[in-house]
């Protein structure tokens, strides 16, 4: 009811300096509230776009590390080794014979096979052991949190325009 009262008689009467320093102080209070919610909300936006991008970089280092892991089970030479190879093989003539190498001893096959058996550290000819629809897949994935991020990182600039706008 003071309110009432205080509207009808501020309505009726011309401002006093008093009044219009307080509308102002009310004014100022109001706009503080306002840039405080699109402080707190532009925060929150970040904090998401943030955590969004930890994830987003922890798949990815998750699918390196994997490809990497993959890569290293896969270049892992055979080591073929002299006791082995006479266990399997009851002569050298045979062990020659099924490996299709020319070899005078049994230690002349193993280091030979041993060198044939190395594969090069080259990473132009290395191919990861996922299908297709494997690696598609995962773009998919990525390319949905990116999309999202865009999102978060368009309402953090609507935000800073509203405020911009109001300043």
């Amino acid at each position: 009811m003071s309110d009432d009262s205080a509207s009808i008689i501020s309505a009726s009467q011309p401002a006093t300096l008093g009044d219009r320093l307080r509308n102002i102080a009310q004014e100022l209070r109001q706009e503080t509230d306002t840039q405080i919610k699109a402080t707190s909300r532009i925060l929150g936006a970040a904090a998401q776009m943030a955590q969004n991008h930890d994830q987003l970089i922890g798949e990815v280092v998750e699918m390196v590390e994997e490809d990497l892991h993959e890569r290293e089970q896969s270049q892992a030479p055979a080591t073929y080794e002299l006791p082995d190879l006479q266990k399997k093989f009851k002569t050298l003539k045979a062990a020659k014979a099924h490996f299709g190498i020319k070899a005078n001893s049994w230690d002349s096959l193993a280091t030979k096979l041993n060198e044939a058996s190395e594969i090069p550290d080259s990473s132009e000819t290395w191919i990861p052991n996922t299908t297709p629809s494997q690696v598609l897949d995962r773009l998919d994935r990525i390319e949905l949190e990116i999309r999202s991020l865009q999102g978060s990182m368009e309402q953090v600039l609507g935000l800073l325009q509203k405020m911009i706008k109001q300043s």
